[in-house]
């Protein structure tokens, strides 16, 4: 029987830096919802570090949903449920009150309308208060923080015209629209940044 489970080298390079982050934010969390979870591997690699919180993965592809639960199997991990039928465009998501929402390098590989979608479905689903993290390559000030984003950005606009690197300040101002307040801004590795929001606390 073939192995469902995909793999994703990028996880391996950069799941510990982000945890490092995440660990904090999370460690009073119950319910964390991940928004194109992709092959499972992160979402794998937080639930095994942090046993007390439960994670919701999703993804709208079918063979991605099988790599996760796969994964999920396989680490034999019971804070990890099953993984969801999800877009980050669907209106209105079908799960609720949740803590936080993690969404990881899905911006700048889908359209902008995905990004929007993200922050307005985020915000309903969260909690008042509620954390929204954002993990990738961002521009800042319109200019790509490094020449390997660059090209990276050149890279994705071939692949797809809908695609690219994001301005922080367009999506933190469609969040500020969307009920999020300011973003609180961590630099990464390999030129990437993490992005937290809160919903307010009187949404």
């Amino acid at each position: 029987m073939d192995d469902p489970r995909k793999h994703a080298p990028a996880t391996l390079r950069n799941r510990d830096a982000i945890l490092a982050v995440l660990s904090p934010l999370l460690v009073q969390q119950k319910l964390v919802l991940e928004i194109a979870s992709g092959s499972g591997e992160h979402v794998v690699h937080f639930a095994a570090a942090l046993a007390e919180v439960t994670f919701q993965p999703s993804d709208p592809d079918t063979e991605n949903r099988a790599s996760i639960d796969a994964w999920a199997a396989h680490a034999g991990l019971l804070n990890i449920q099953p993984a969801m039928a999800l877009d980050a465009t669907a209106e209105p998501w079908t799960v609720s009150s949740v803590d936080a929402v993690l969404c990881m390098n899905m911006i700048h590989i889908s359209p902008w309308s995905a990004t929007i979608g993200l922050l307005r479905n985020a915000s309903q689903a969260l909690v008042p208060g509620g954390m929204l993290f954002l993990y990738g390559p961002y521009k800042r000030d319109g200019e790509r923080t490094a020449p390997s984003n660059a090209a990276f950005d050149l890279d994705l606009r071939a692949r797809n015209s809908e695609w690219g690197i994001r301005n922080l300040e367009m999506v933190a101002a469609e969040a500020e629209r969307l009920g999020f307040g300011a973003p609180e801004i961590v630099q990464m590795p390999a030129n990437n940044l993490s992005v937290v929001l809160r919903t307010r606390q009187n949404k």
